[in-house]
């Protein structure tokens, strides 16, 4: 069976590999405090299916407890260790899920016979429990290796290491934007998610976390921060990445992307 991305906004991604779903950082809310969904419908009730759910870091727009609360119960959840001391009852609010804390370079099977092996990397952001919180979480990337090896970075900077962590992968799923007018360190705009695709040299890649939600009342200020990572990154892979195939997905669409055989 082919391996599909489907990408329901910000860094919402299902990945369907060897008969398992996988879900990234689910987050299914019209708002979230002082952002509002402003692209896309919000996601299906079947987006919330997955057999193991992907979080990686416990920022509210990544770590979402009303989302996780819409999953099927006993679904798996990987977080970064020290999730459940840093976010208020989470596992008290969320009992019906299996949580499993992680850290760079933990293997973890998931689907039952099914080979999927999710390989937990290291990611250049600030993990805490925003607006305030202790150091005590790092944040995290992901890499599922079934038919496919698929990256999913979370939210990261470039780092030194970053090609030889992540290793070989087949399709990597970018940030290349936010949810506001500025990126501040440890974020990946199109041009530095370009550089970051140059040096990982998947043979795919699709852009996450960029045109889906923008801080309430600012639609006049910097909008082509909202509107624009998507292509520019196209445009910066092309030039920098050649060789890589940049699927520009919309909210809710599906692709099969090529993977070695």
């Amino acid at each position: 069976m082919p391996v599909e991305v489907t990408w329901w906004g910000h860094a919402t991604c299902t990945v369907e590999d060897s008969g398992v779903r996988v879900l990234t950082d689910p987050l299914f809310a019209g708002r979230l405090a002082h952002l509002r969904r402003r692209r896309g419908a919000l996601p299906p009730p079947h987006a919330a299916v997955a057999d193991v759910v992907l979080l990686s870091h416990l920022h509210a727009d990544h770590l979402h407890i009303p989302s996780l609360a819409r999953l099927t119960p006993g679904t798996r959840a990987l977080v970064p260790r020290g999730a459940a001391r840093s976010v208020p009852g989470l596992t008290r609010r969320l009992s019906h899920l299996r949580f499993t804390e992680v850290v760079p370079g933990d293997e973890v099977p998931v689907g039952d016979g099914s080979g999927v092996v999710v390989r937990v990397v290291r990611a250049l952001h600030d993990g805490r429990r925003l607006p305030v919180g202790p150091h005590r979480s790092p944040a995290l990337g992901y890499v599922v290796s079934g038919e496919a090896r698929t990256y999913f970075a979370g939210d990261t900077g470039l780092f030194d290491e970053m090609a030889a962590e992540v290793g070989e992968v087949d399709v990597a799923l970018l940030p290349v934007g936010g949810w506001g007018p500025c990126l501040g360190h440890g974020h990946l705009d199109a041009g530095r998610a370009a550089e970051a695709l140059a040096r990982i040299a998947p043979r795919s890649a699709v852009p996450v976390h960029y045109g889906t939600y923008w801080p309430i009342g600012m639609d006049a200020v910097r909008p082509h921060e909202f509107h624009a990572p998507g292509q520019e990154f196209v445009r910066q892979a092309a030039r920098l990445a050649p060789e890589v195939s940049v699927h520009r997905l919309a909210h809710g669409e599906s692709v099969r992307p090529e993977v070695a055989k």
